[in-house]
C-alpha cells in the first residue's frame, strides 16, 4: 500500500515536472496576445522590424496584361467595361475578329523567365524585399490557384508556378518575398452578382478570394501581403478582418509577416499595416504612422508596354530624389518595373535598377535601417534632406553646391563635430556658419550624372 502511494506520488510528481516543462516551453505563446477581428485590435499589434529597416523594395507587375502591353495593366477594363474606343481600336487592328480578353492568356509564355536572374538583378538594384502581382483585378491567378479554374498560369499560357518559382529564387538570395493580391475581379460573375446585390451577398469572398488568400499563405509563407482592389466594398464584405485575425493568431507567418492598408472601402490610411494610402503619395511632412510609396519606372503604367519612350520613364536622379525624400519622412520606397509577356524585364528597367543599387552601394548607410531626424529637410531649399541612426546624423544633398561648400542650418555642431563623406576617405573641414548651422568644405569632385551625395555627421543636436 505504502508502496503504490510512493509510486503514485512518483508519477504525479513526474506529470507534474512535464507540465511545468511543457508551460515554459509555452509561456511565450501563452503570453501572445489574440488578436480580435477588428480594427482596434488589429491596427494596435507591433509592426514587424524588418520592414522599417528594409527601406527599399522592388514591385513587379505581370499578368495577362502584358501581352496586349498597350495603355496600362487596367487594358481589360479600359477595353470592355469602359469600351474606351483608343482601347477597341488598338484591338481591331491588333487582333482577329472576335477577340476576347481570355484569348490574350495562351500569349503569355513566360518562355524567357528566369527566376534567379531576377533574383540576382533585385539584390543589385538594393532591394531587401520584392513583391509580386499573384492576381491583378484581371482575375488570373500566377500560381495554380484552386478556385480559378483554367484562369492560372499552370493550367494556361506560361504552364508554370510563377509565384513559386520568384519565392525560391528570392529566398536564396535572402530577400524578403511580398504578395500583391487584388481582392476584387473586374468580370468575375460571383463579383458581379455580389455587387449587384448592393454586397449584401459573399459567394465571391466565400468562394474565391479569402479561399485564394489563405491559398496564398499556406503555400508560399510571404513575409508581406500588398492587398489592392478594396475600394468597391465595406469590411463586413470582403471579411478582412477574420482574414487577418487568423493571419497574426494562427498562420504559419504570425510573427513576421507585414500587410498594407488596402482592405475595405475607407481602409486606406486609417487601418491595416502599414499605409500606403494611394499610389505614388508623397505626404509632405513627416507621417506618425509607417508608410510607404510605390512609384514606377514607367511613369504611364505599372504593367509593360511595348510602345513606351524614354521621356516616359523616371531618370536615375528623380529615383535617387524620391527614395530620398520618402525614407527622410519616414517611408519605404517600392519601386516597380513591368515584365513583358516573355518574362524579360527590358534593359532599360533594368539600367535604372542597377544606377540605383550602385547609389546604395556607396549611400546606403543613410537609408537602411536609418530613422528620421527631428528635421527632415532643410527650411531653405528641398535639395537637402536628412536621416538619422543613433547620434548619427546623415545629409543628404541632391544637387552639388557650386563653389563646394555646403551649407547646412538645421544641425548645431559641438567642438566634438566630425564630418565625413560616404564613399570618400577621410574628415572633411567644417567651420560654424555666421547664422547657425555649420559650412562644410566639400572634396573636389566632379559631379557625375549621379544625383545625391551624403555626409555623415556626428557631434551635432
Amino acid at each position: 500500500m505504502a508502496a503504490a502511494a510512493l509510486t503514485s506520488r512518483s508519477s504525479m510528481a513526474v506529470t507534474g515536472l512535464l507540465w511545468l516543462a511543457a508551460a515554459a516551453a509555452l509561456g511565450p505563446v501563452l503570453a501572445a496576445p489574440r488578436y480580435r477581428p477588428d480594427w482596434a485590435s488589429l491596427d494596435a499589434r507591433p509592426l514587424p522590424a524588418w520592414f522599417d529597416q528594409a527601406k527599399v523594395g522592388v514591385f513587379v507587375h505581370w499578368g495577362v496584361f502584358s501581352v496586349p502591353a498597350w495603355g496600362s495593366e487596367w487594358f481589360w477594363w479600359h477595353w470592355q467595361g469602359e469600351h474606351r474606343a483608343d482601347y477597341e481600336r488598338f484591338v481591331q487592328r491588333r487582333y482577329p475578329p472576335d477577340t476576347t480578353y481570355a484569348d490574350f492568356a495562351p500569349r503569355f509564355t513566360a518562355h524567357d523567365f528566369q527566376p534567379r536572374d531576377w533574383a540576382q538583378l533585385f539584390q543589385r538594384a538594393g532591394a531587401r524585399y520584392v513583391v509580386l502581382t499573384t492576381k491583378h483585378h484581371e482575375g488570373f491567378t500566377n500560381w495554380g490557384s484552386p478556385v480559378s479554374w483554367n484562369w492560372n498560369s499552370l493550367d494556361t499560357g506560361p504552364h508554370r508556378d510563377l509565384v513559386g518559382e520568384l519565392g525560391q529564387a528570392l529566398r536564396e538570395s535572402n530577400i524578403r518575398y511580398g504578395l500583391y493580391h487584388s481582392l476584387l475581379e473586374w468580370f468575375n460573375p460571383l463579383y458581379l452578382a455580389d455587387k449587384e446585390s448592393g454586397f449584401k451577398t459573399q459567394d465571391f469572398v466565400l468562394k474565391k478570394t479569402m479561399p485564394e488568400l489563405y491559398d496564398l499563405v499556406l503555400k508560399y509563407k510571404p513575409d508581406l501581403i500588398w492587398s489592392d482592389g478594396d475600394w468597391e466594398a465595406p469590411e463586413s464584405y470582403w471579411n478582412s478582418t477574420s482574414f487577418l485575425a487568423w493571419l497574426y493568431n494562427d498562420s504559419p507567418v504570425k510573427d513576421t509577416v507585414v500587410v498594407n492598408d488596402r482592405w475595405c472601402n475607407n481602409c486606406s490610411c486609417n487601418h491595416g499595416g502599414y499605409y500606403n494610402c494611394a499610389d505614388k503619395y508623397k505626404p509632405g511632412t513627416l507621417p506618425t504612422h509607417k508608410w510607404e510609396m510605390c512609384s514606377s519606372i514607367d511613369k504611364l503604367s505599372w504593367g509593360y508596354r511595348s510602345n513606351m519612350n524614354i521621356a516616359e520613364l523616371m531618370d536615375e536622379a528623380s529615383i535617387i530624389e524620391e527614395l530620398v525624400q520618402t525614407v527622410s519622412f519616414g517611408g519605404n520606397y517600392l519601386l516597380n518595373v513591368g515584365p513583358t509577356k516573355e518574362g524579360v524585364i527590358v534593359p532599360i528597367f533594368q539600367e535604372r535598377l542597377l544606377a540605383l543599387g550602385r547609389w546604395l552601394d556607396t549611400n546606403g548607410e543613410a537609408i537602411y535601417e536609418s530613422k528620421p531626424w527631428r528635421v527632415q529637410m532643410e527650411n531653405s531649399t528641398d535639395t537637402v534632406w536628412y536621416t538619422s541612426k543613433g547620434p548619427v546624423v546623415y545629409a543628404i544633398f541632391l544637387t552639388w553646391p557650386r563653389d563646394n561648400v555646403l551649407e547646412l542650418s538645421s544641425p548645431a555642431p559641438s567642438p566634438a563635430t566630425q564630418v565625413t563623406m560616404l564613399g570618400f576617405a577621410g574628415a572633411l573641414k567644417w567651420q560654424k556658419s555666421p547664422g547657425k548651422g555649420l559650412l562644410i568644405t566639400l572634396p573636389y569632385v566632379l559631379p557625375s550624372p549621379q544625383a545625391g551625395w551624403t555626409v555623415r555627421l556626428e557631434g551635432v543636436k
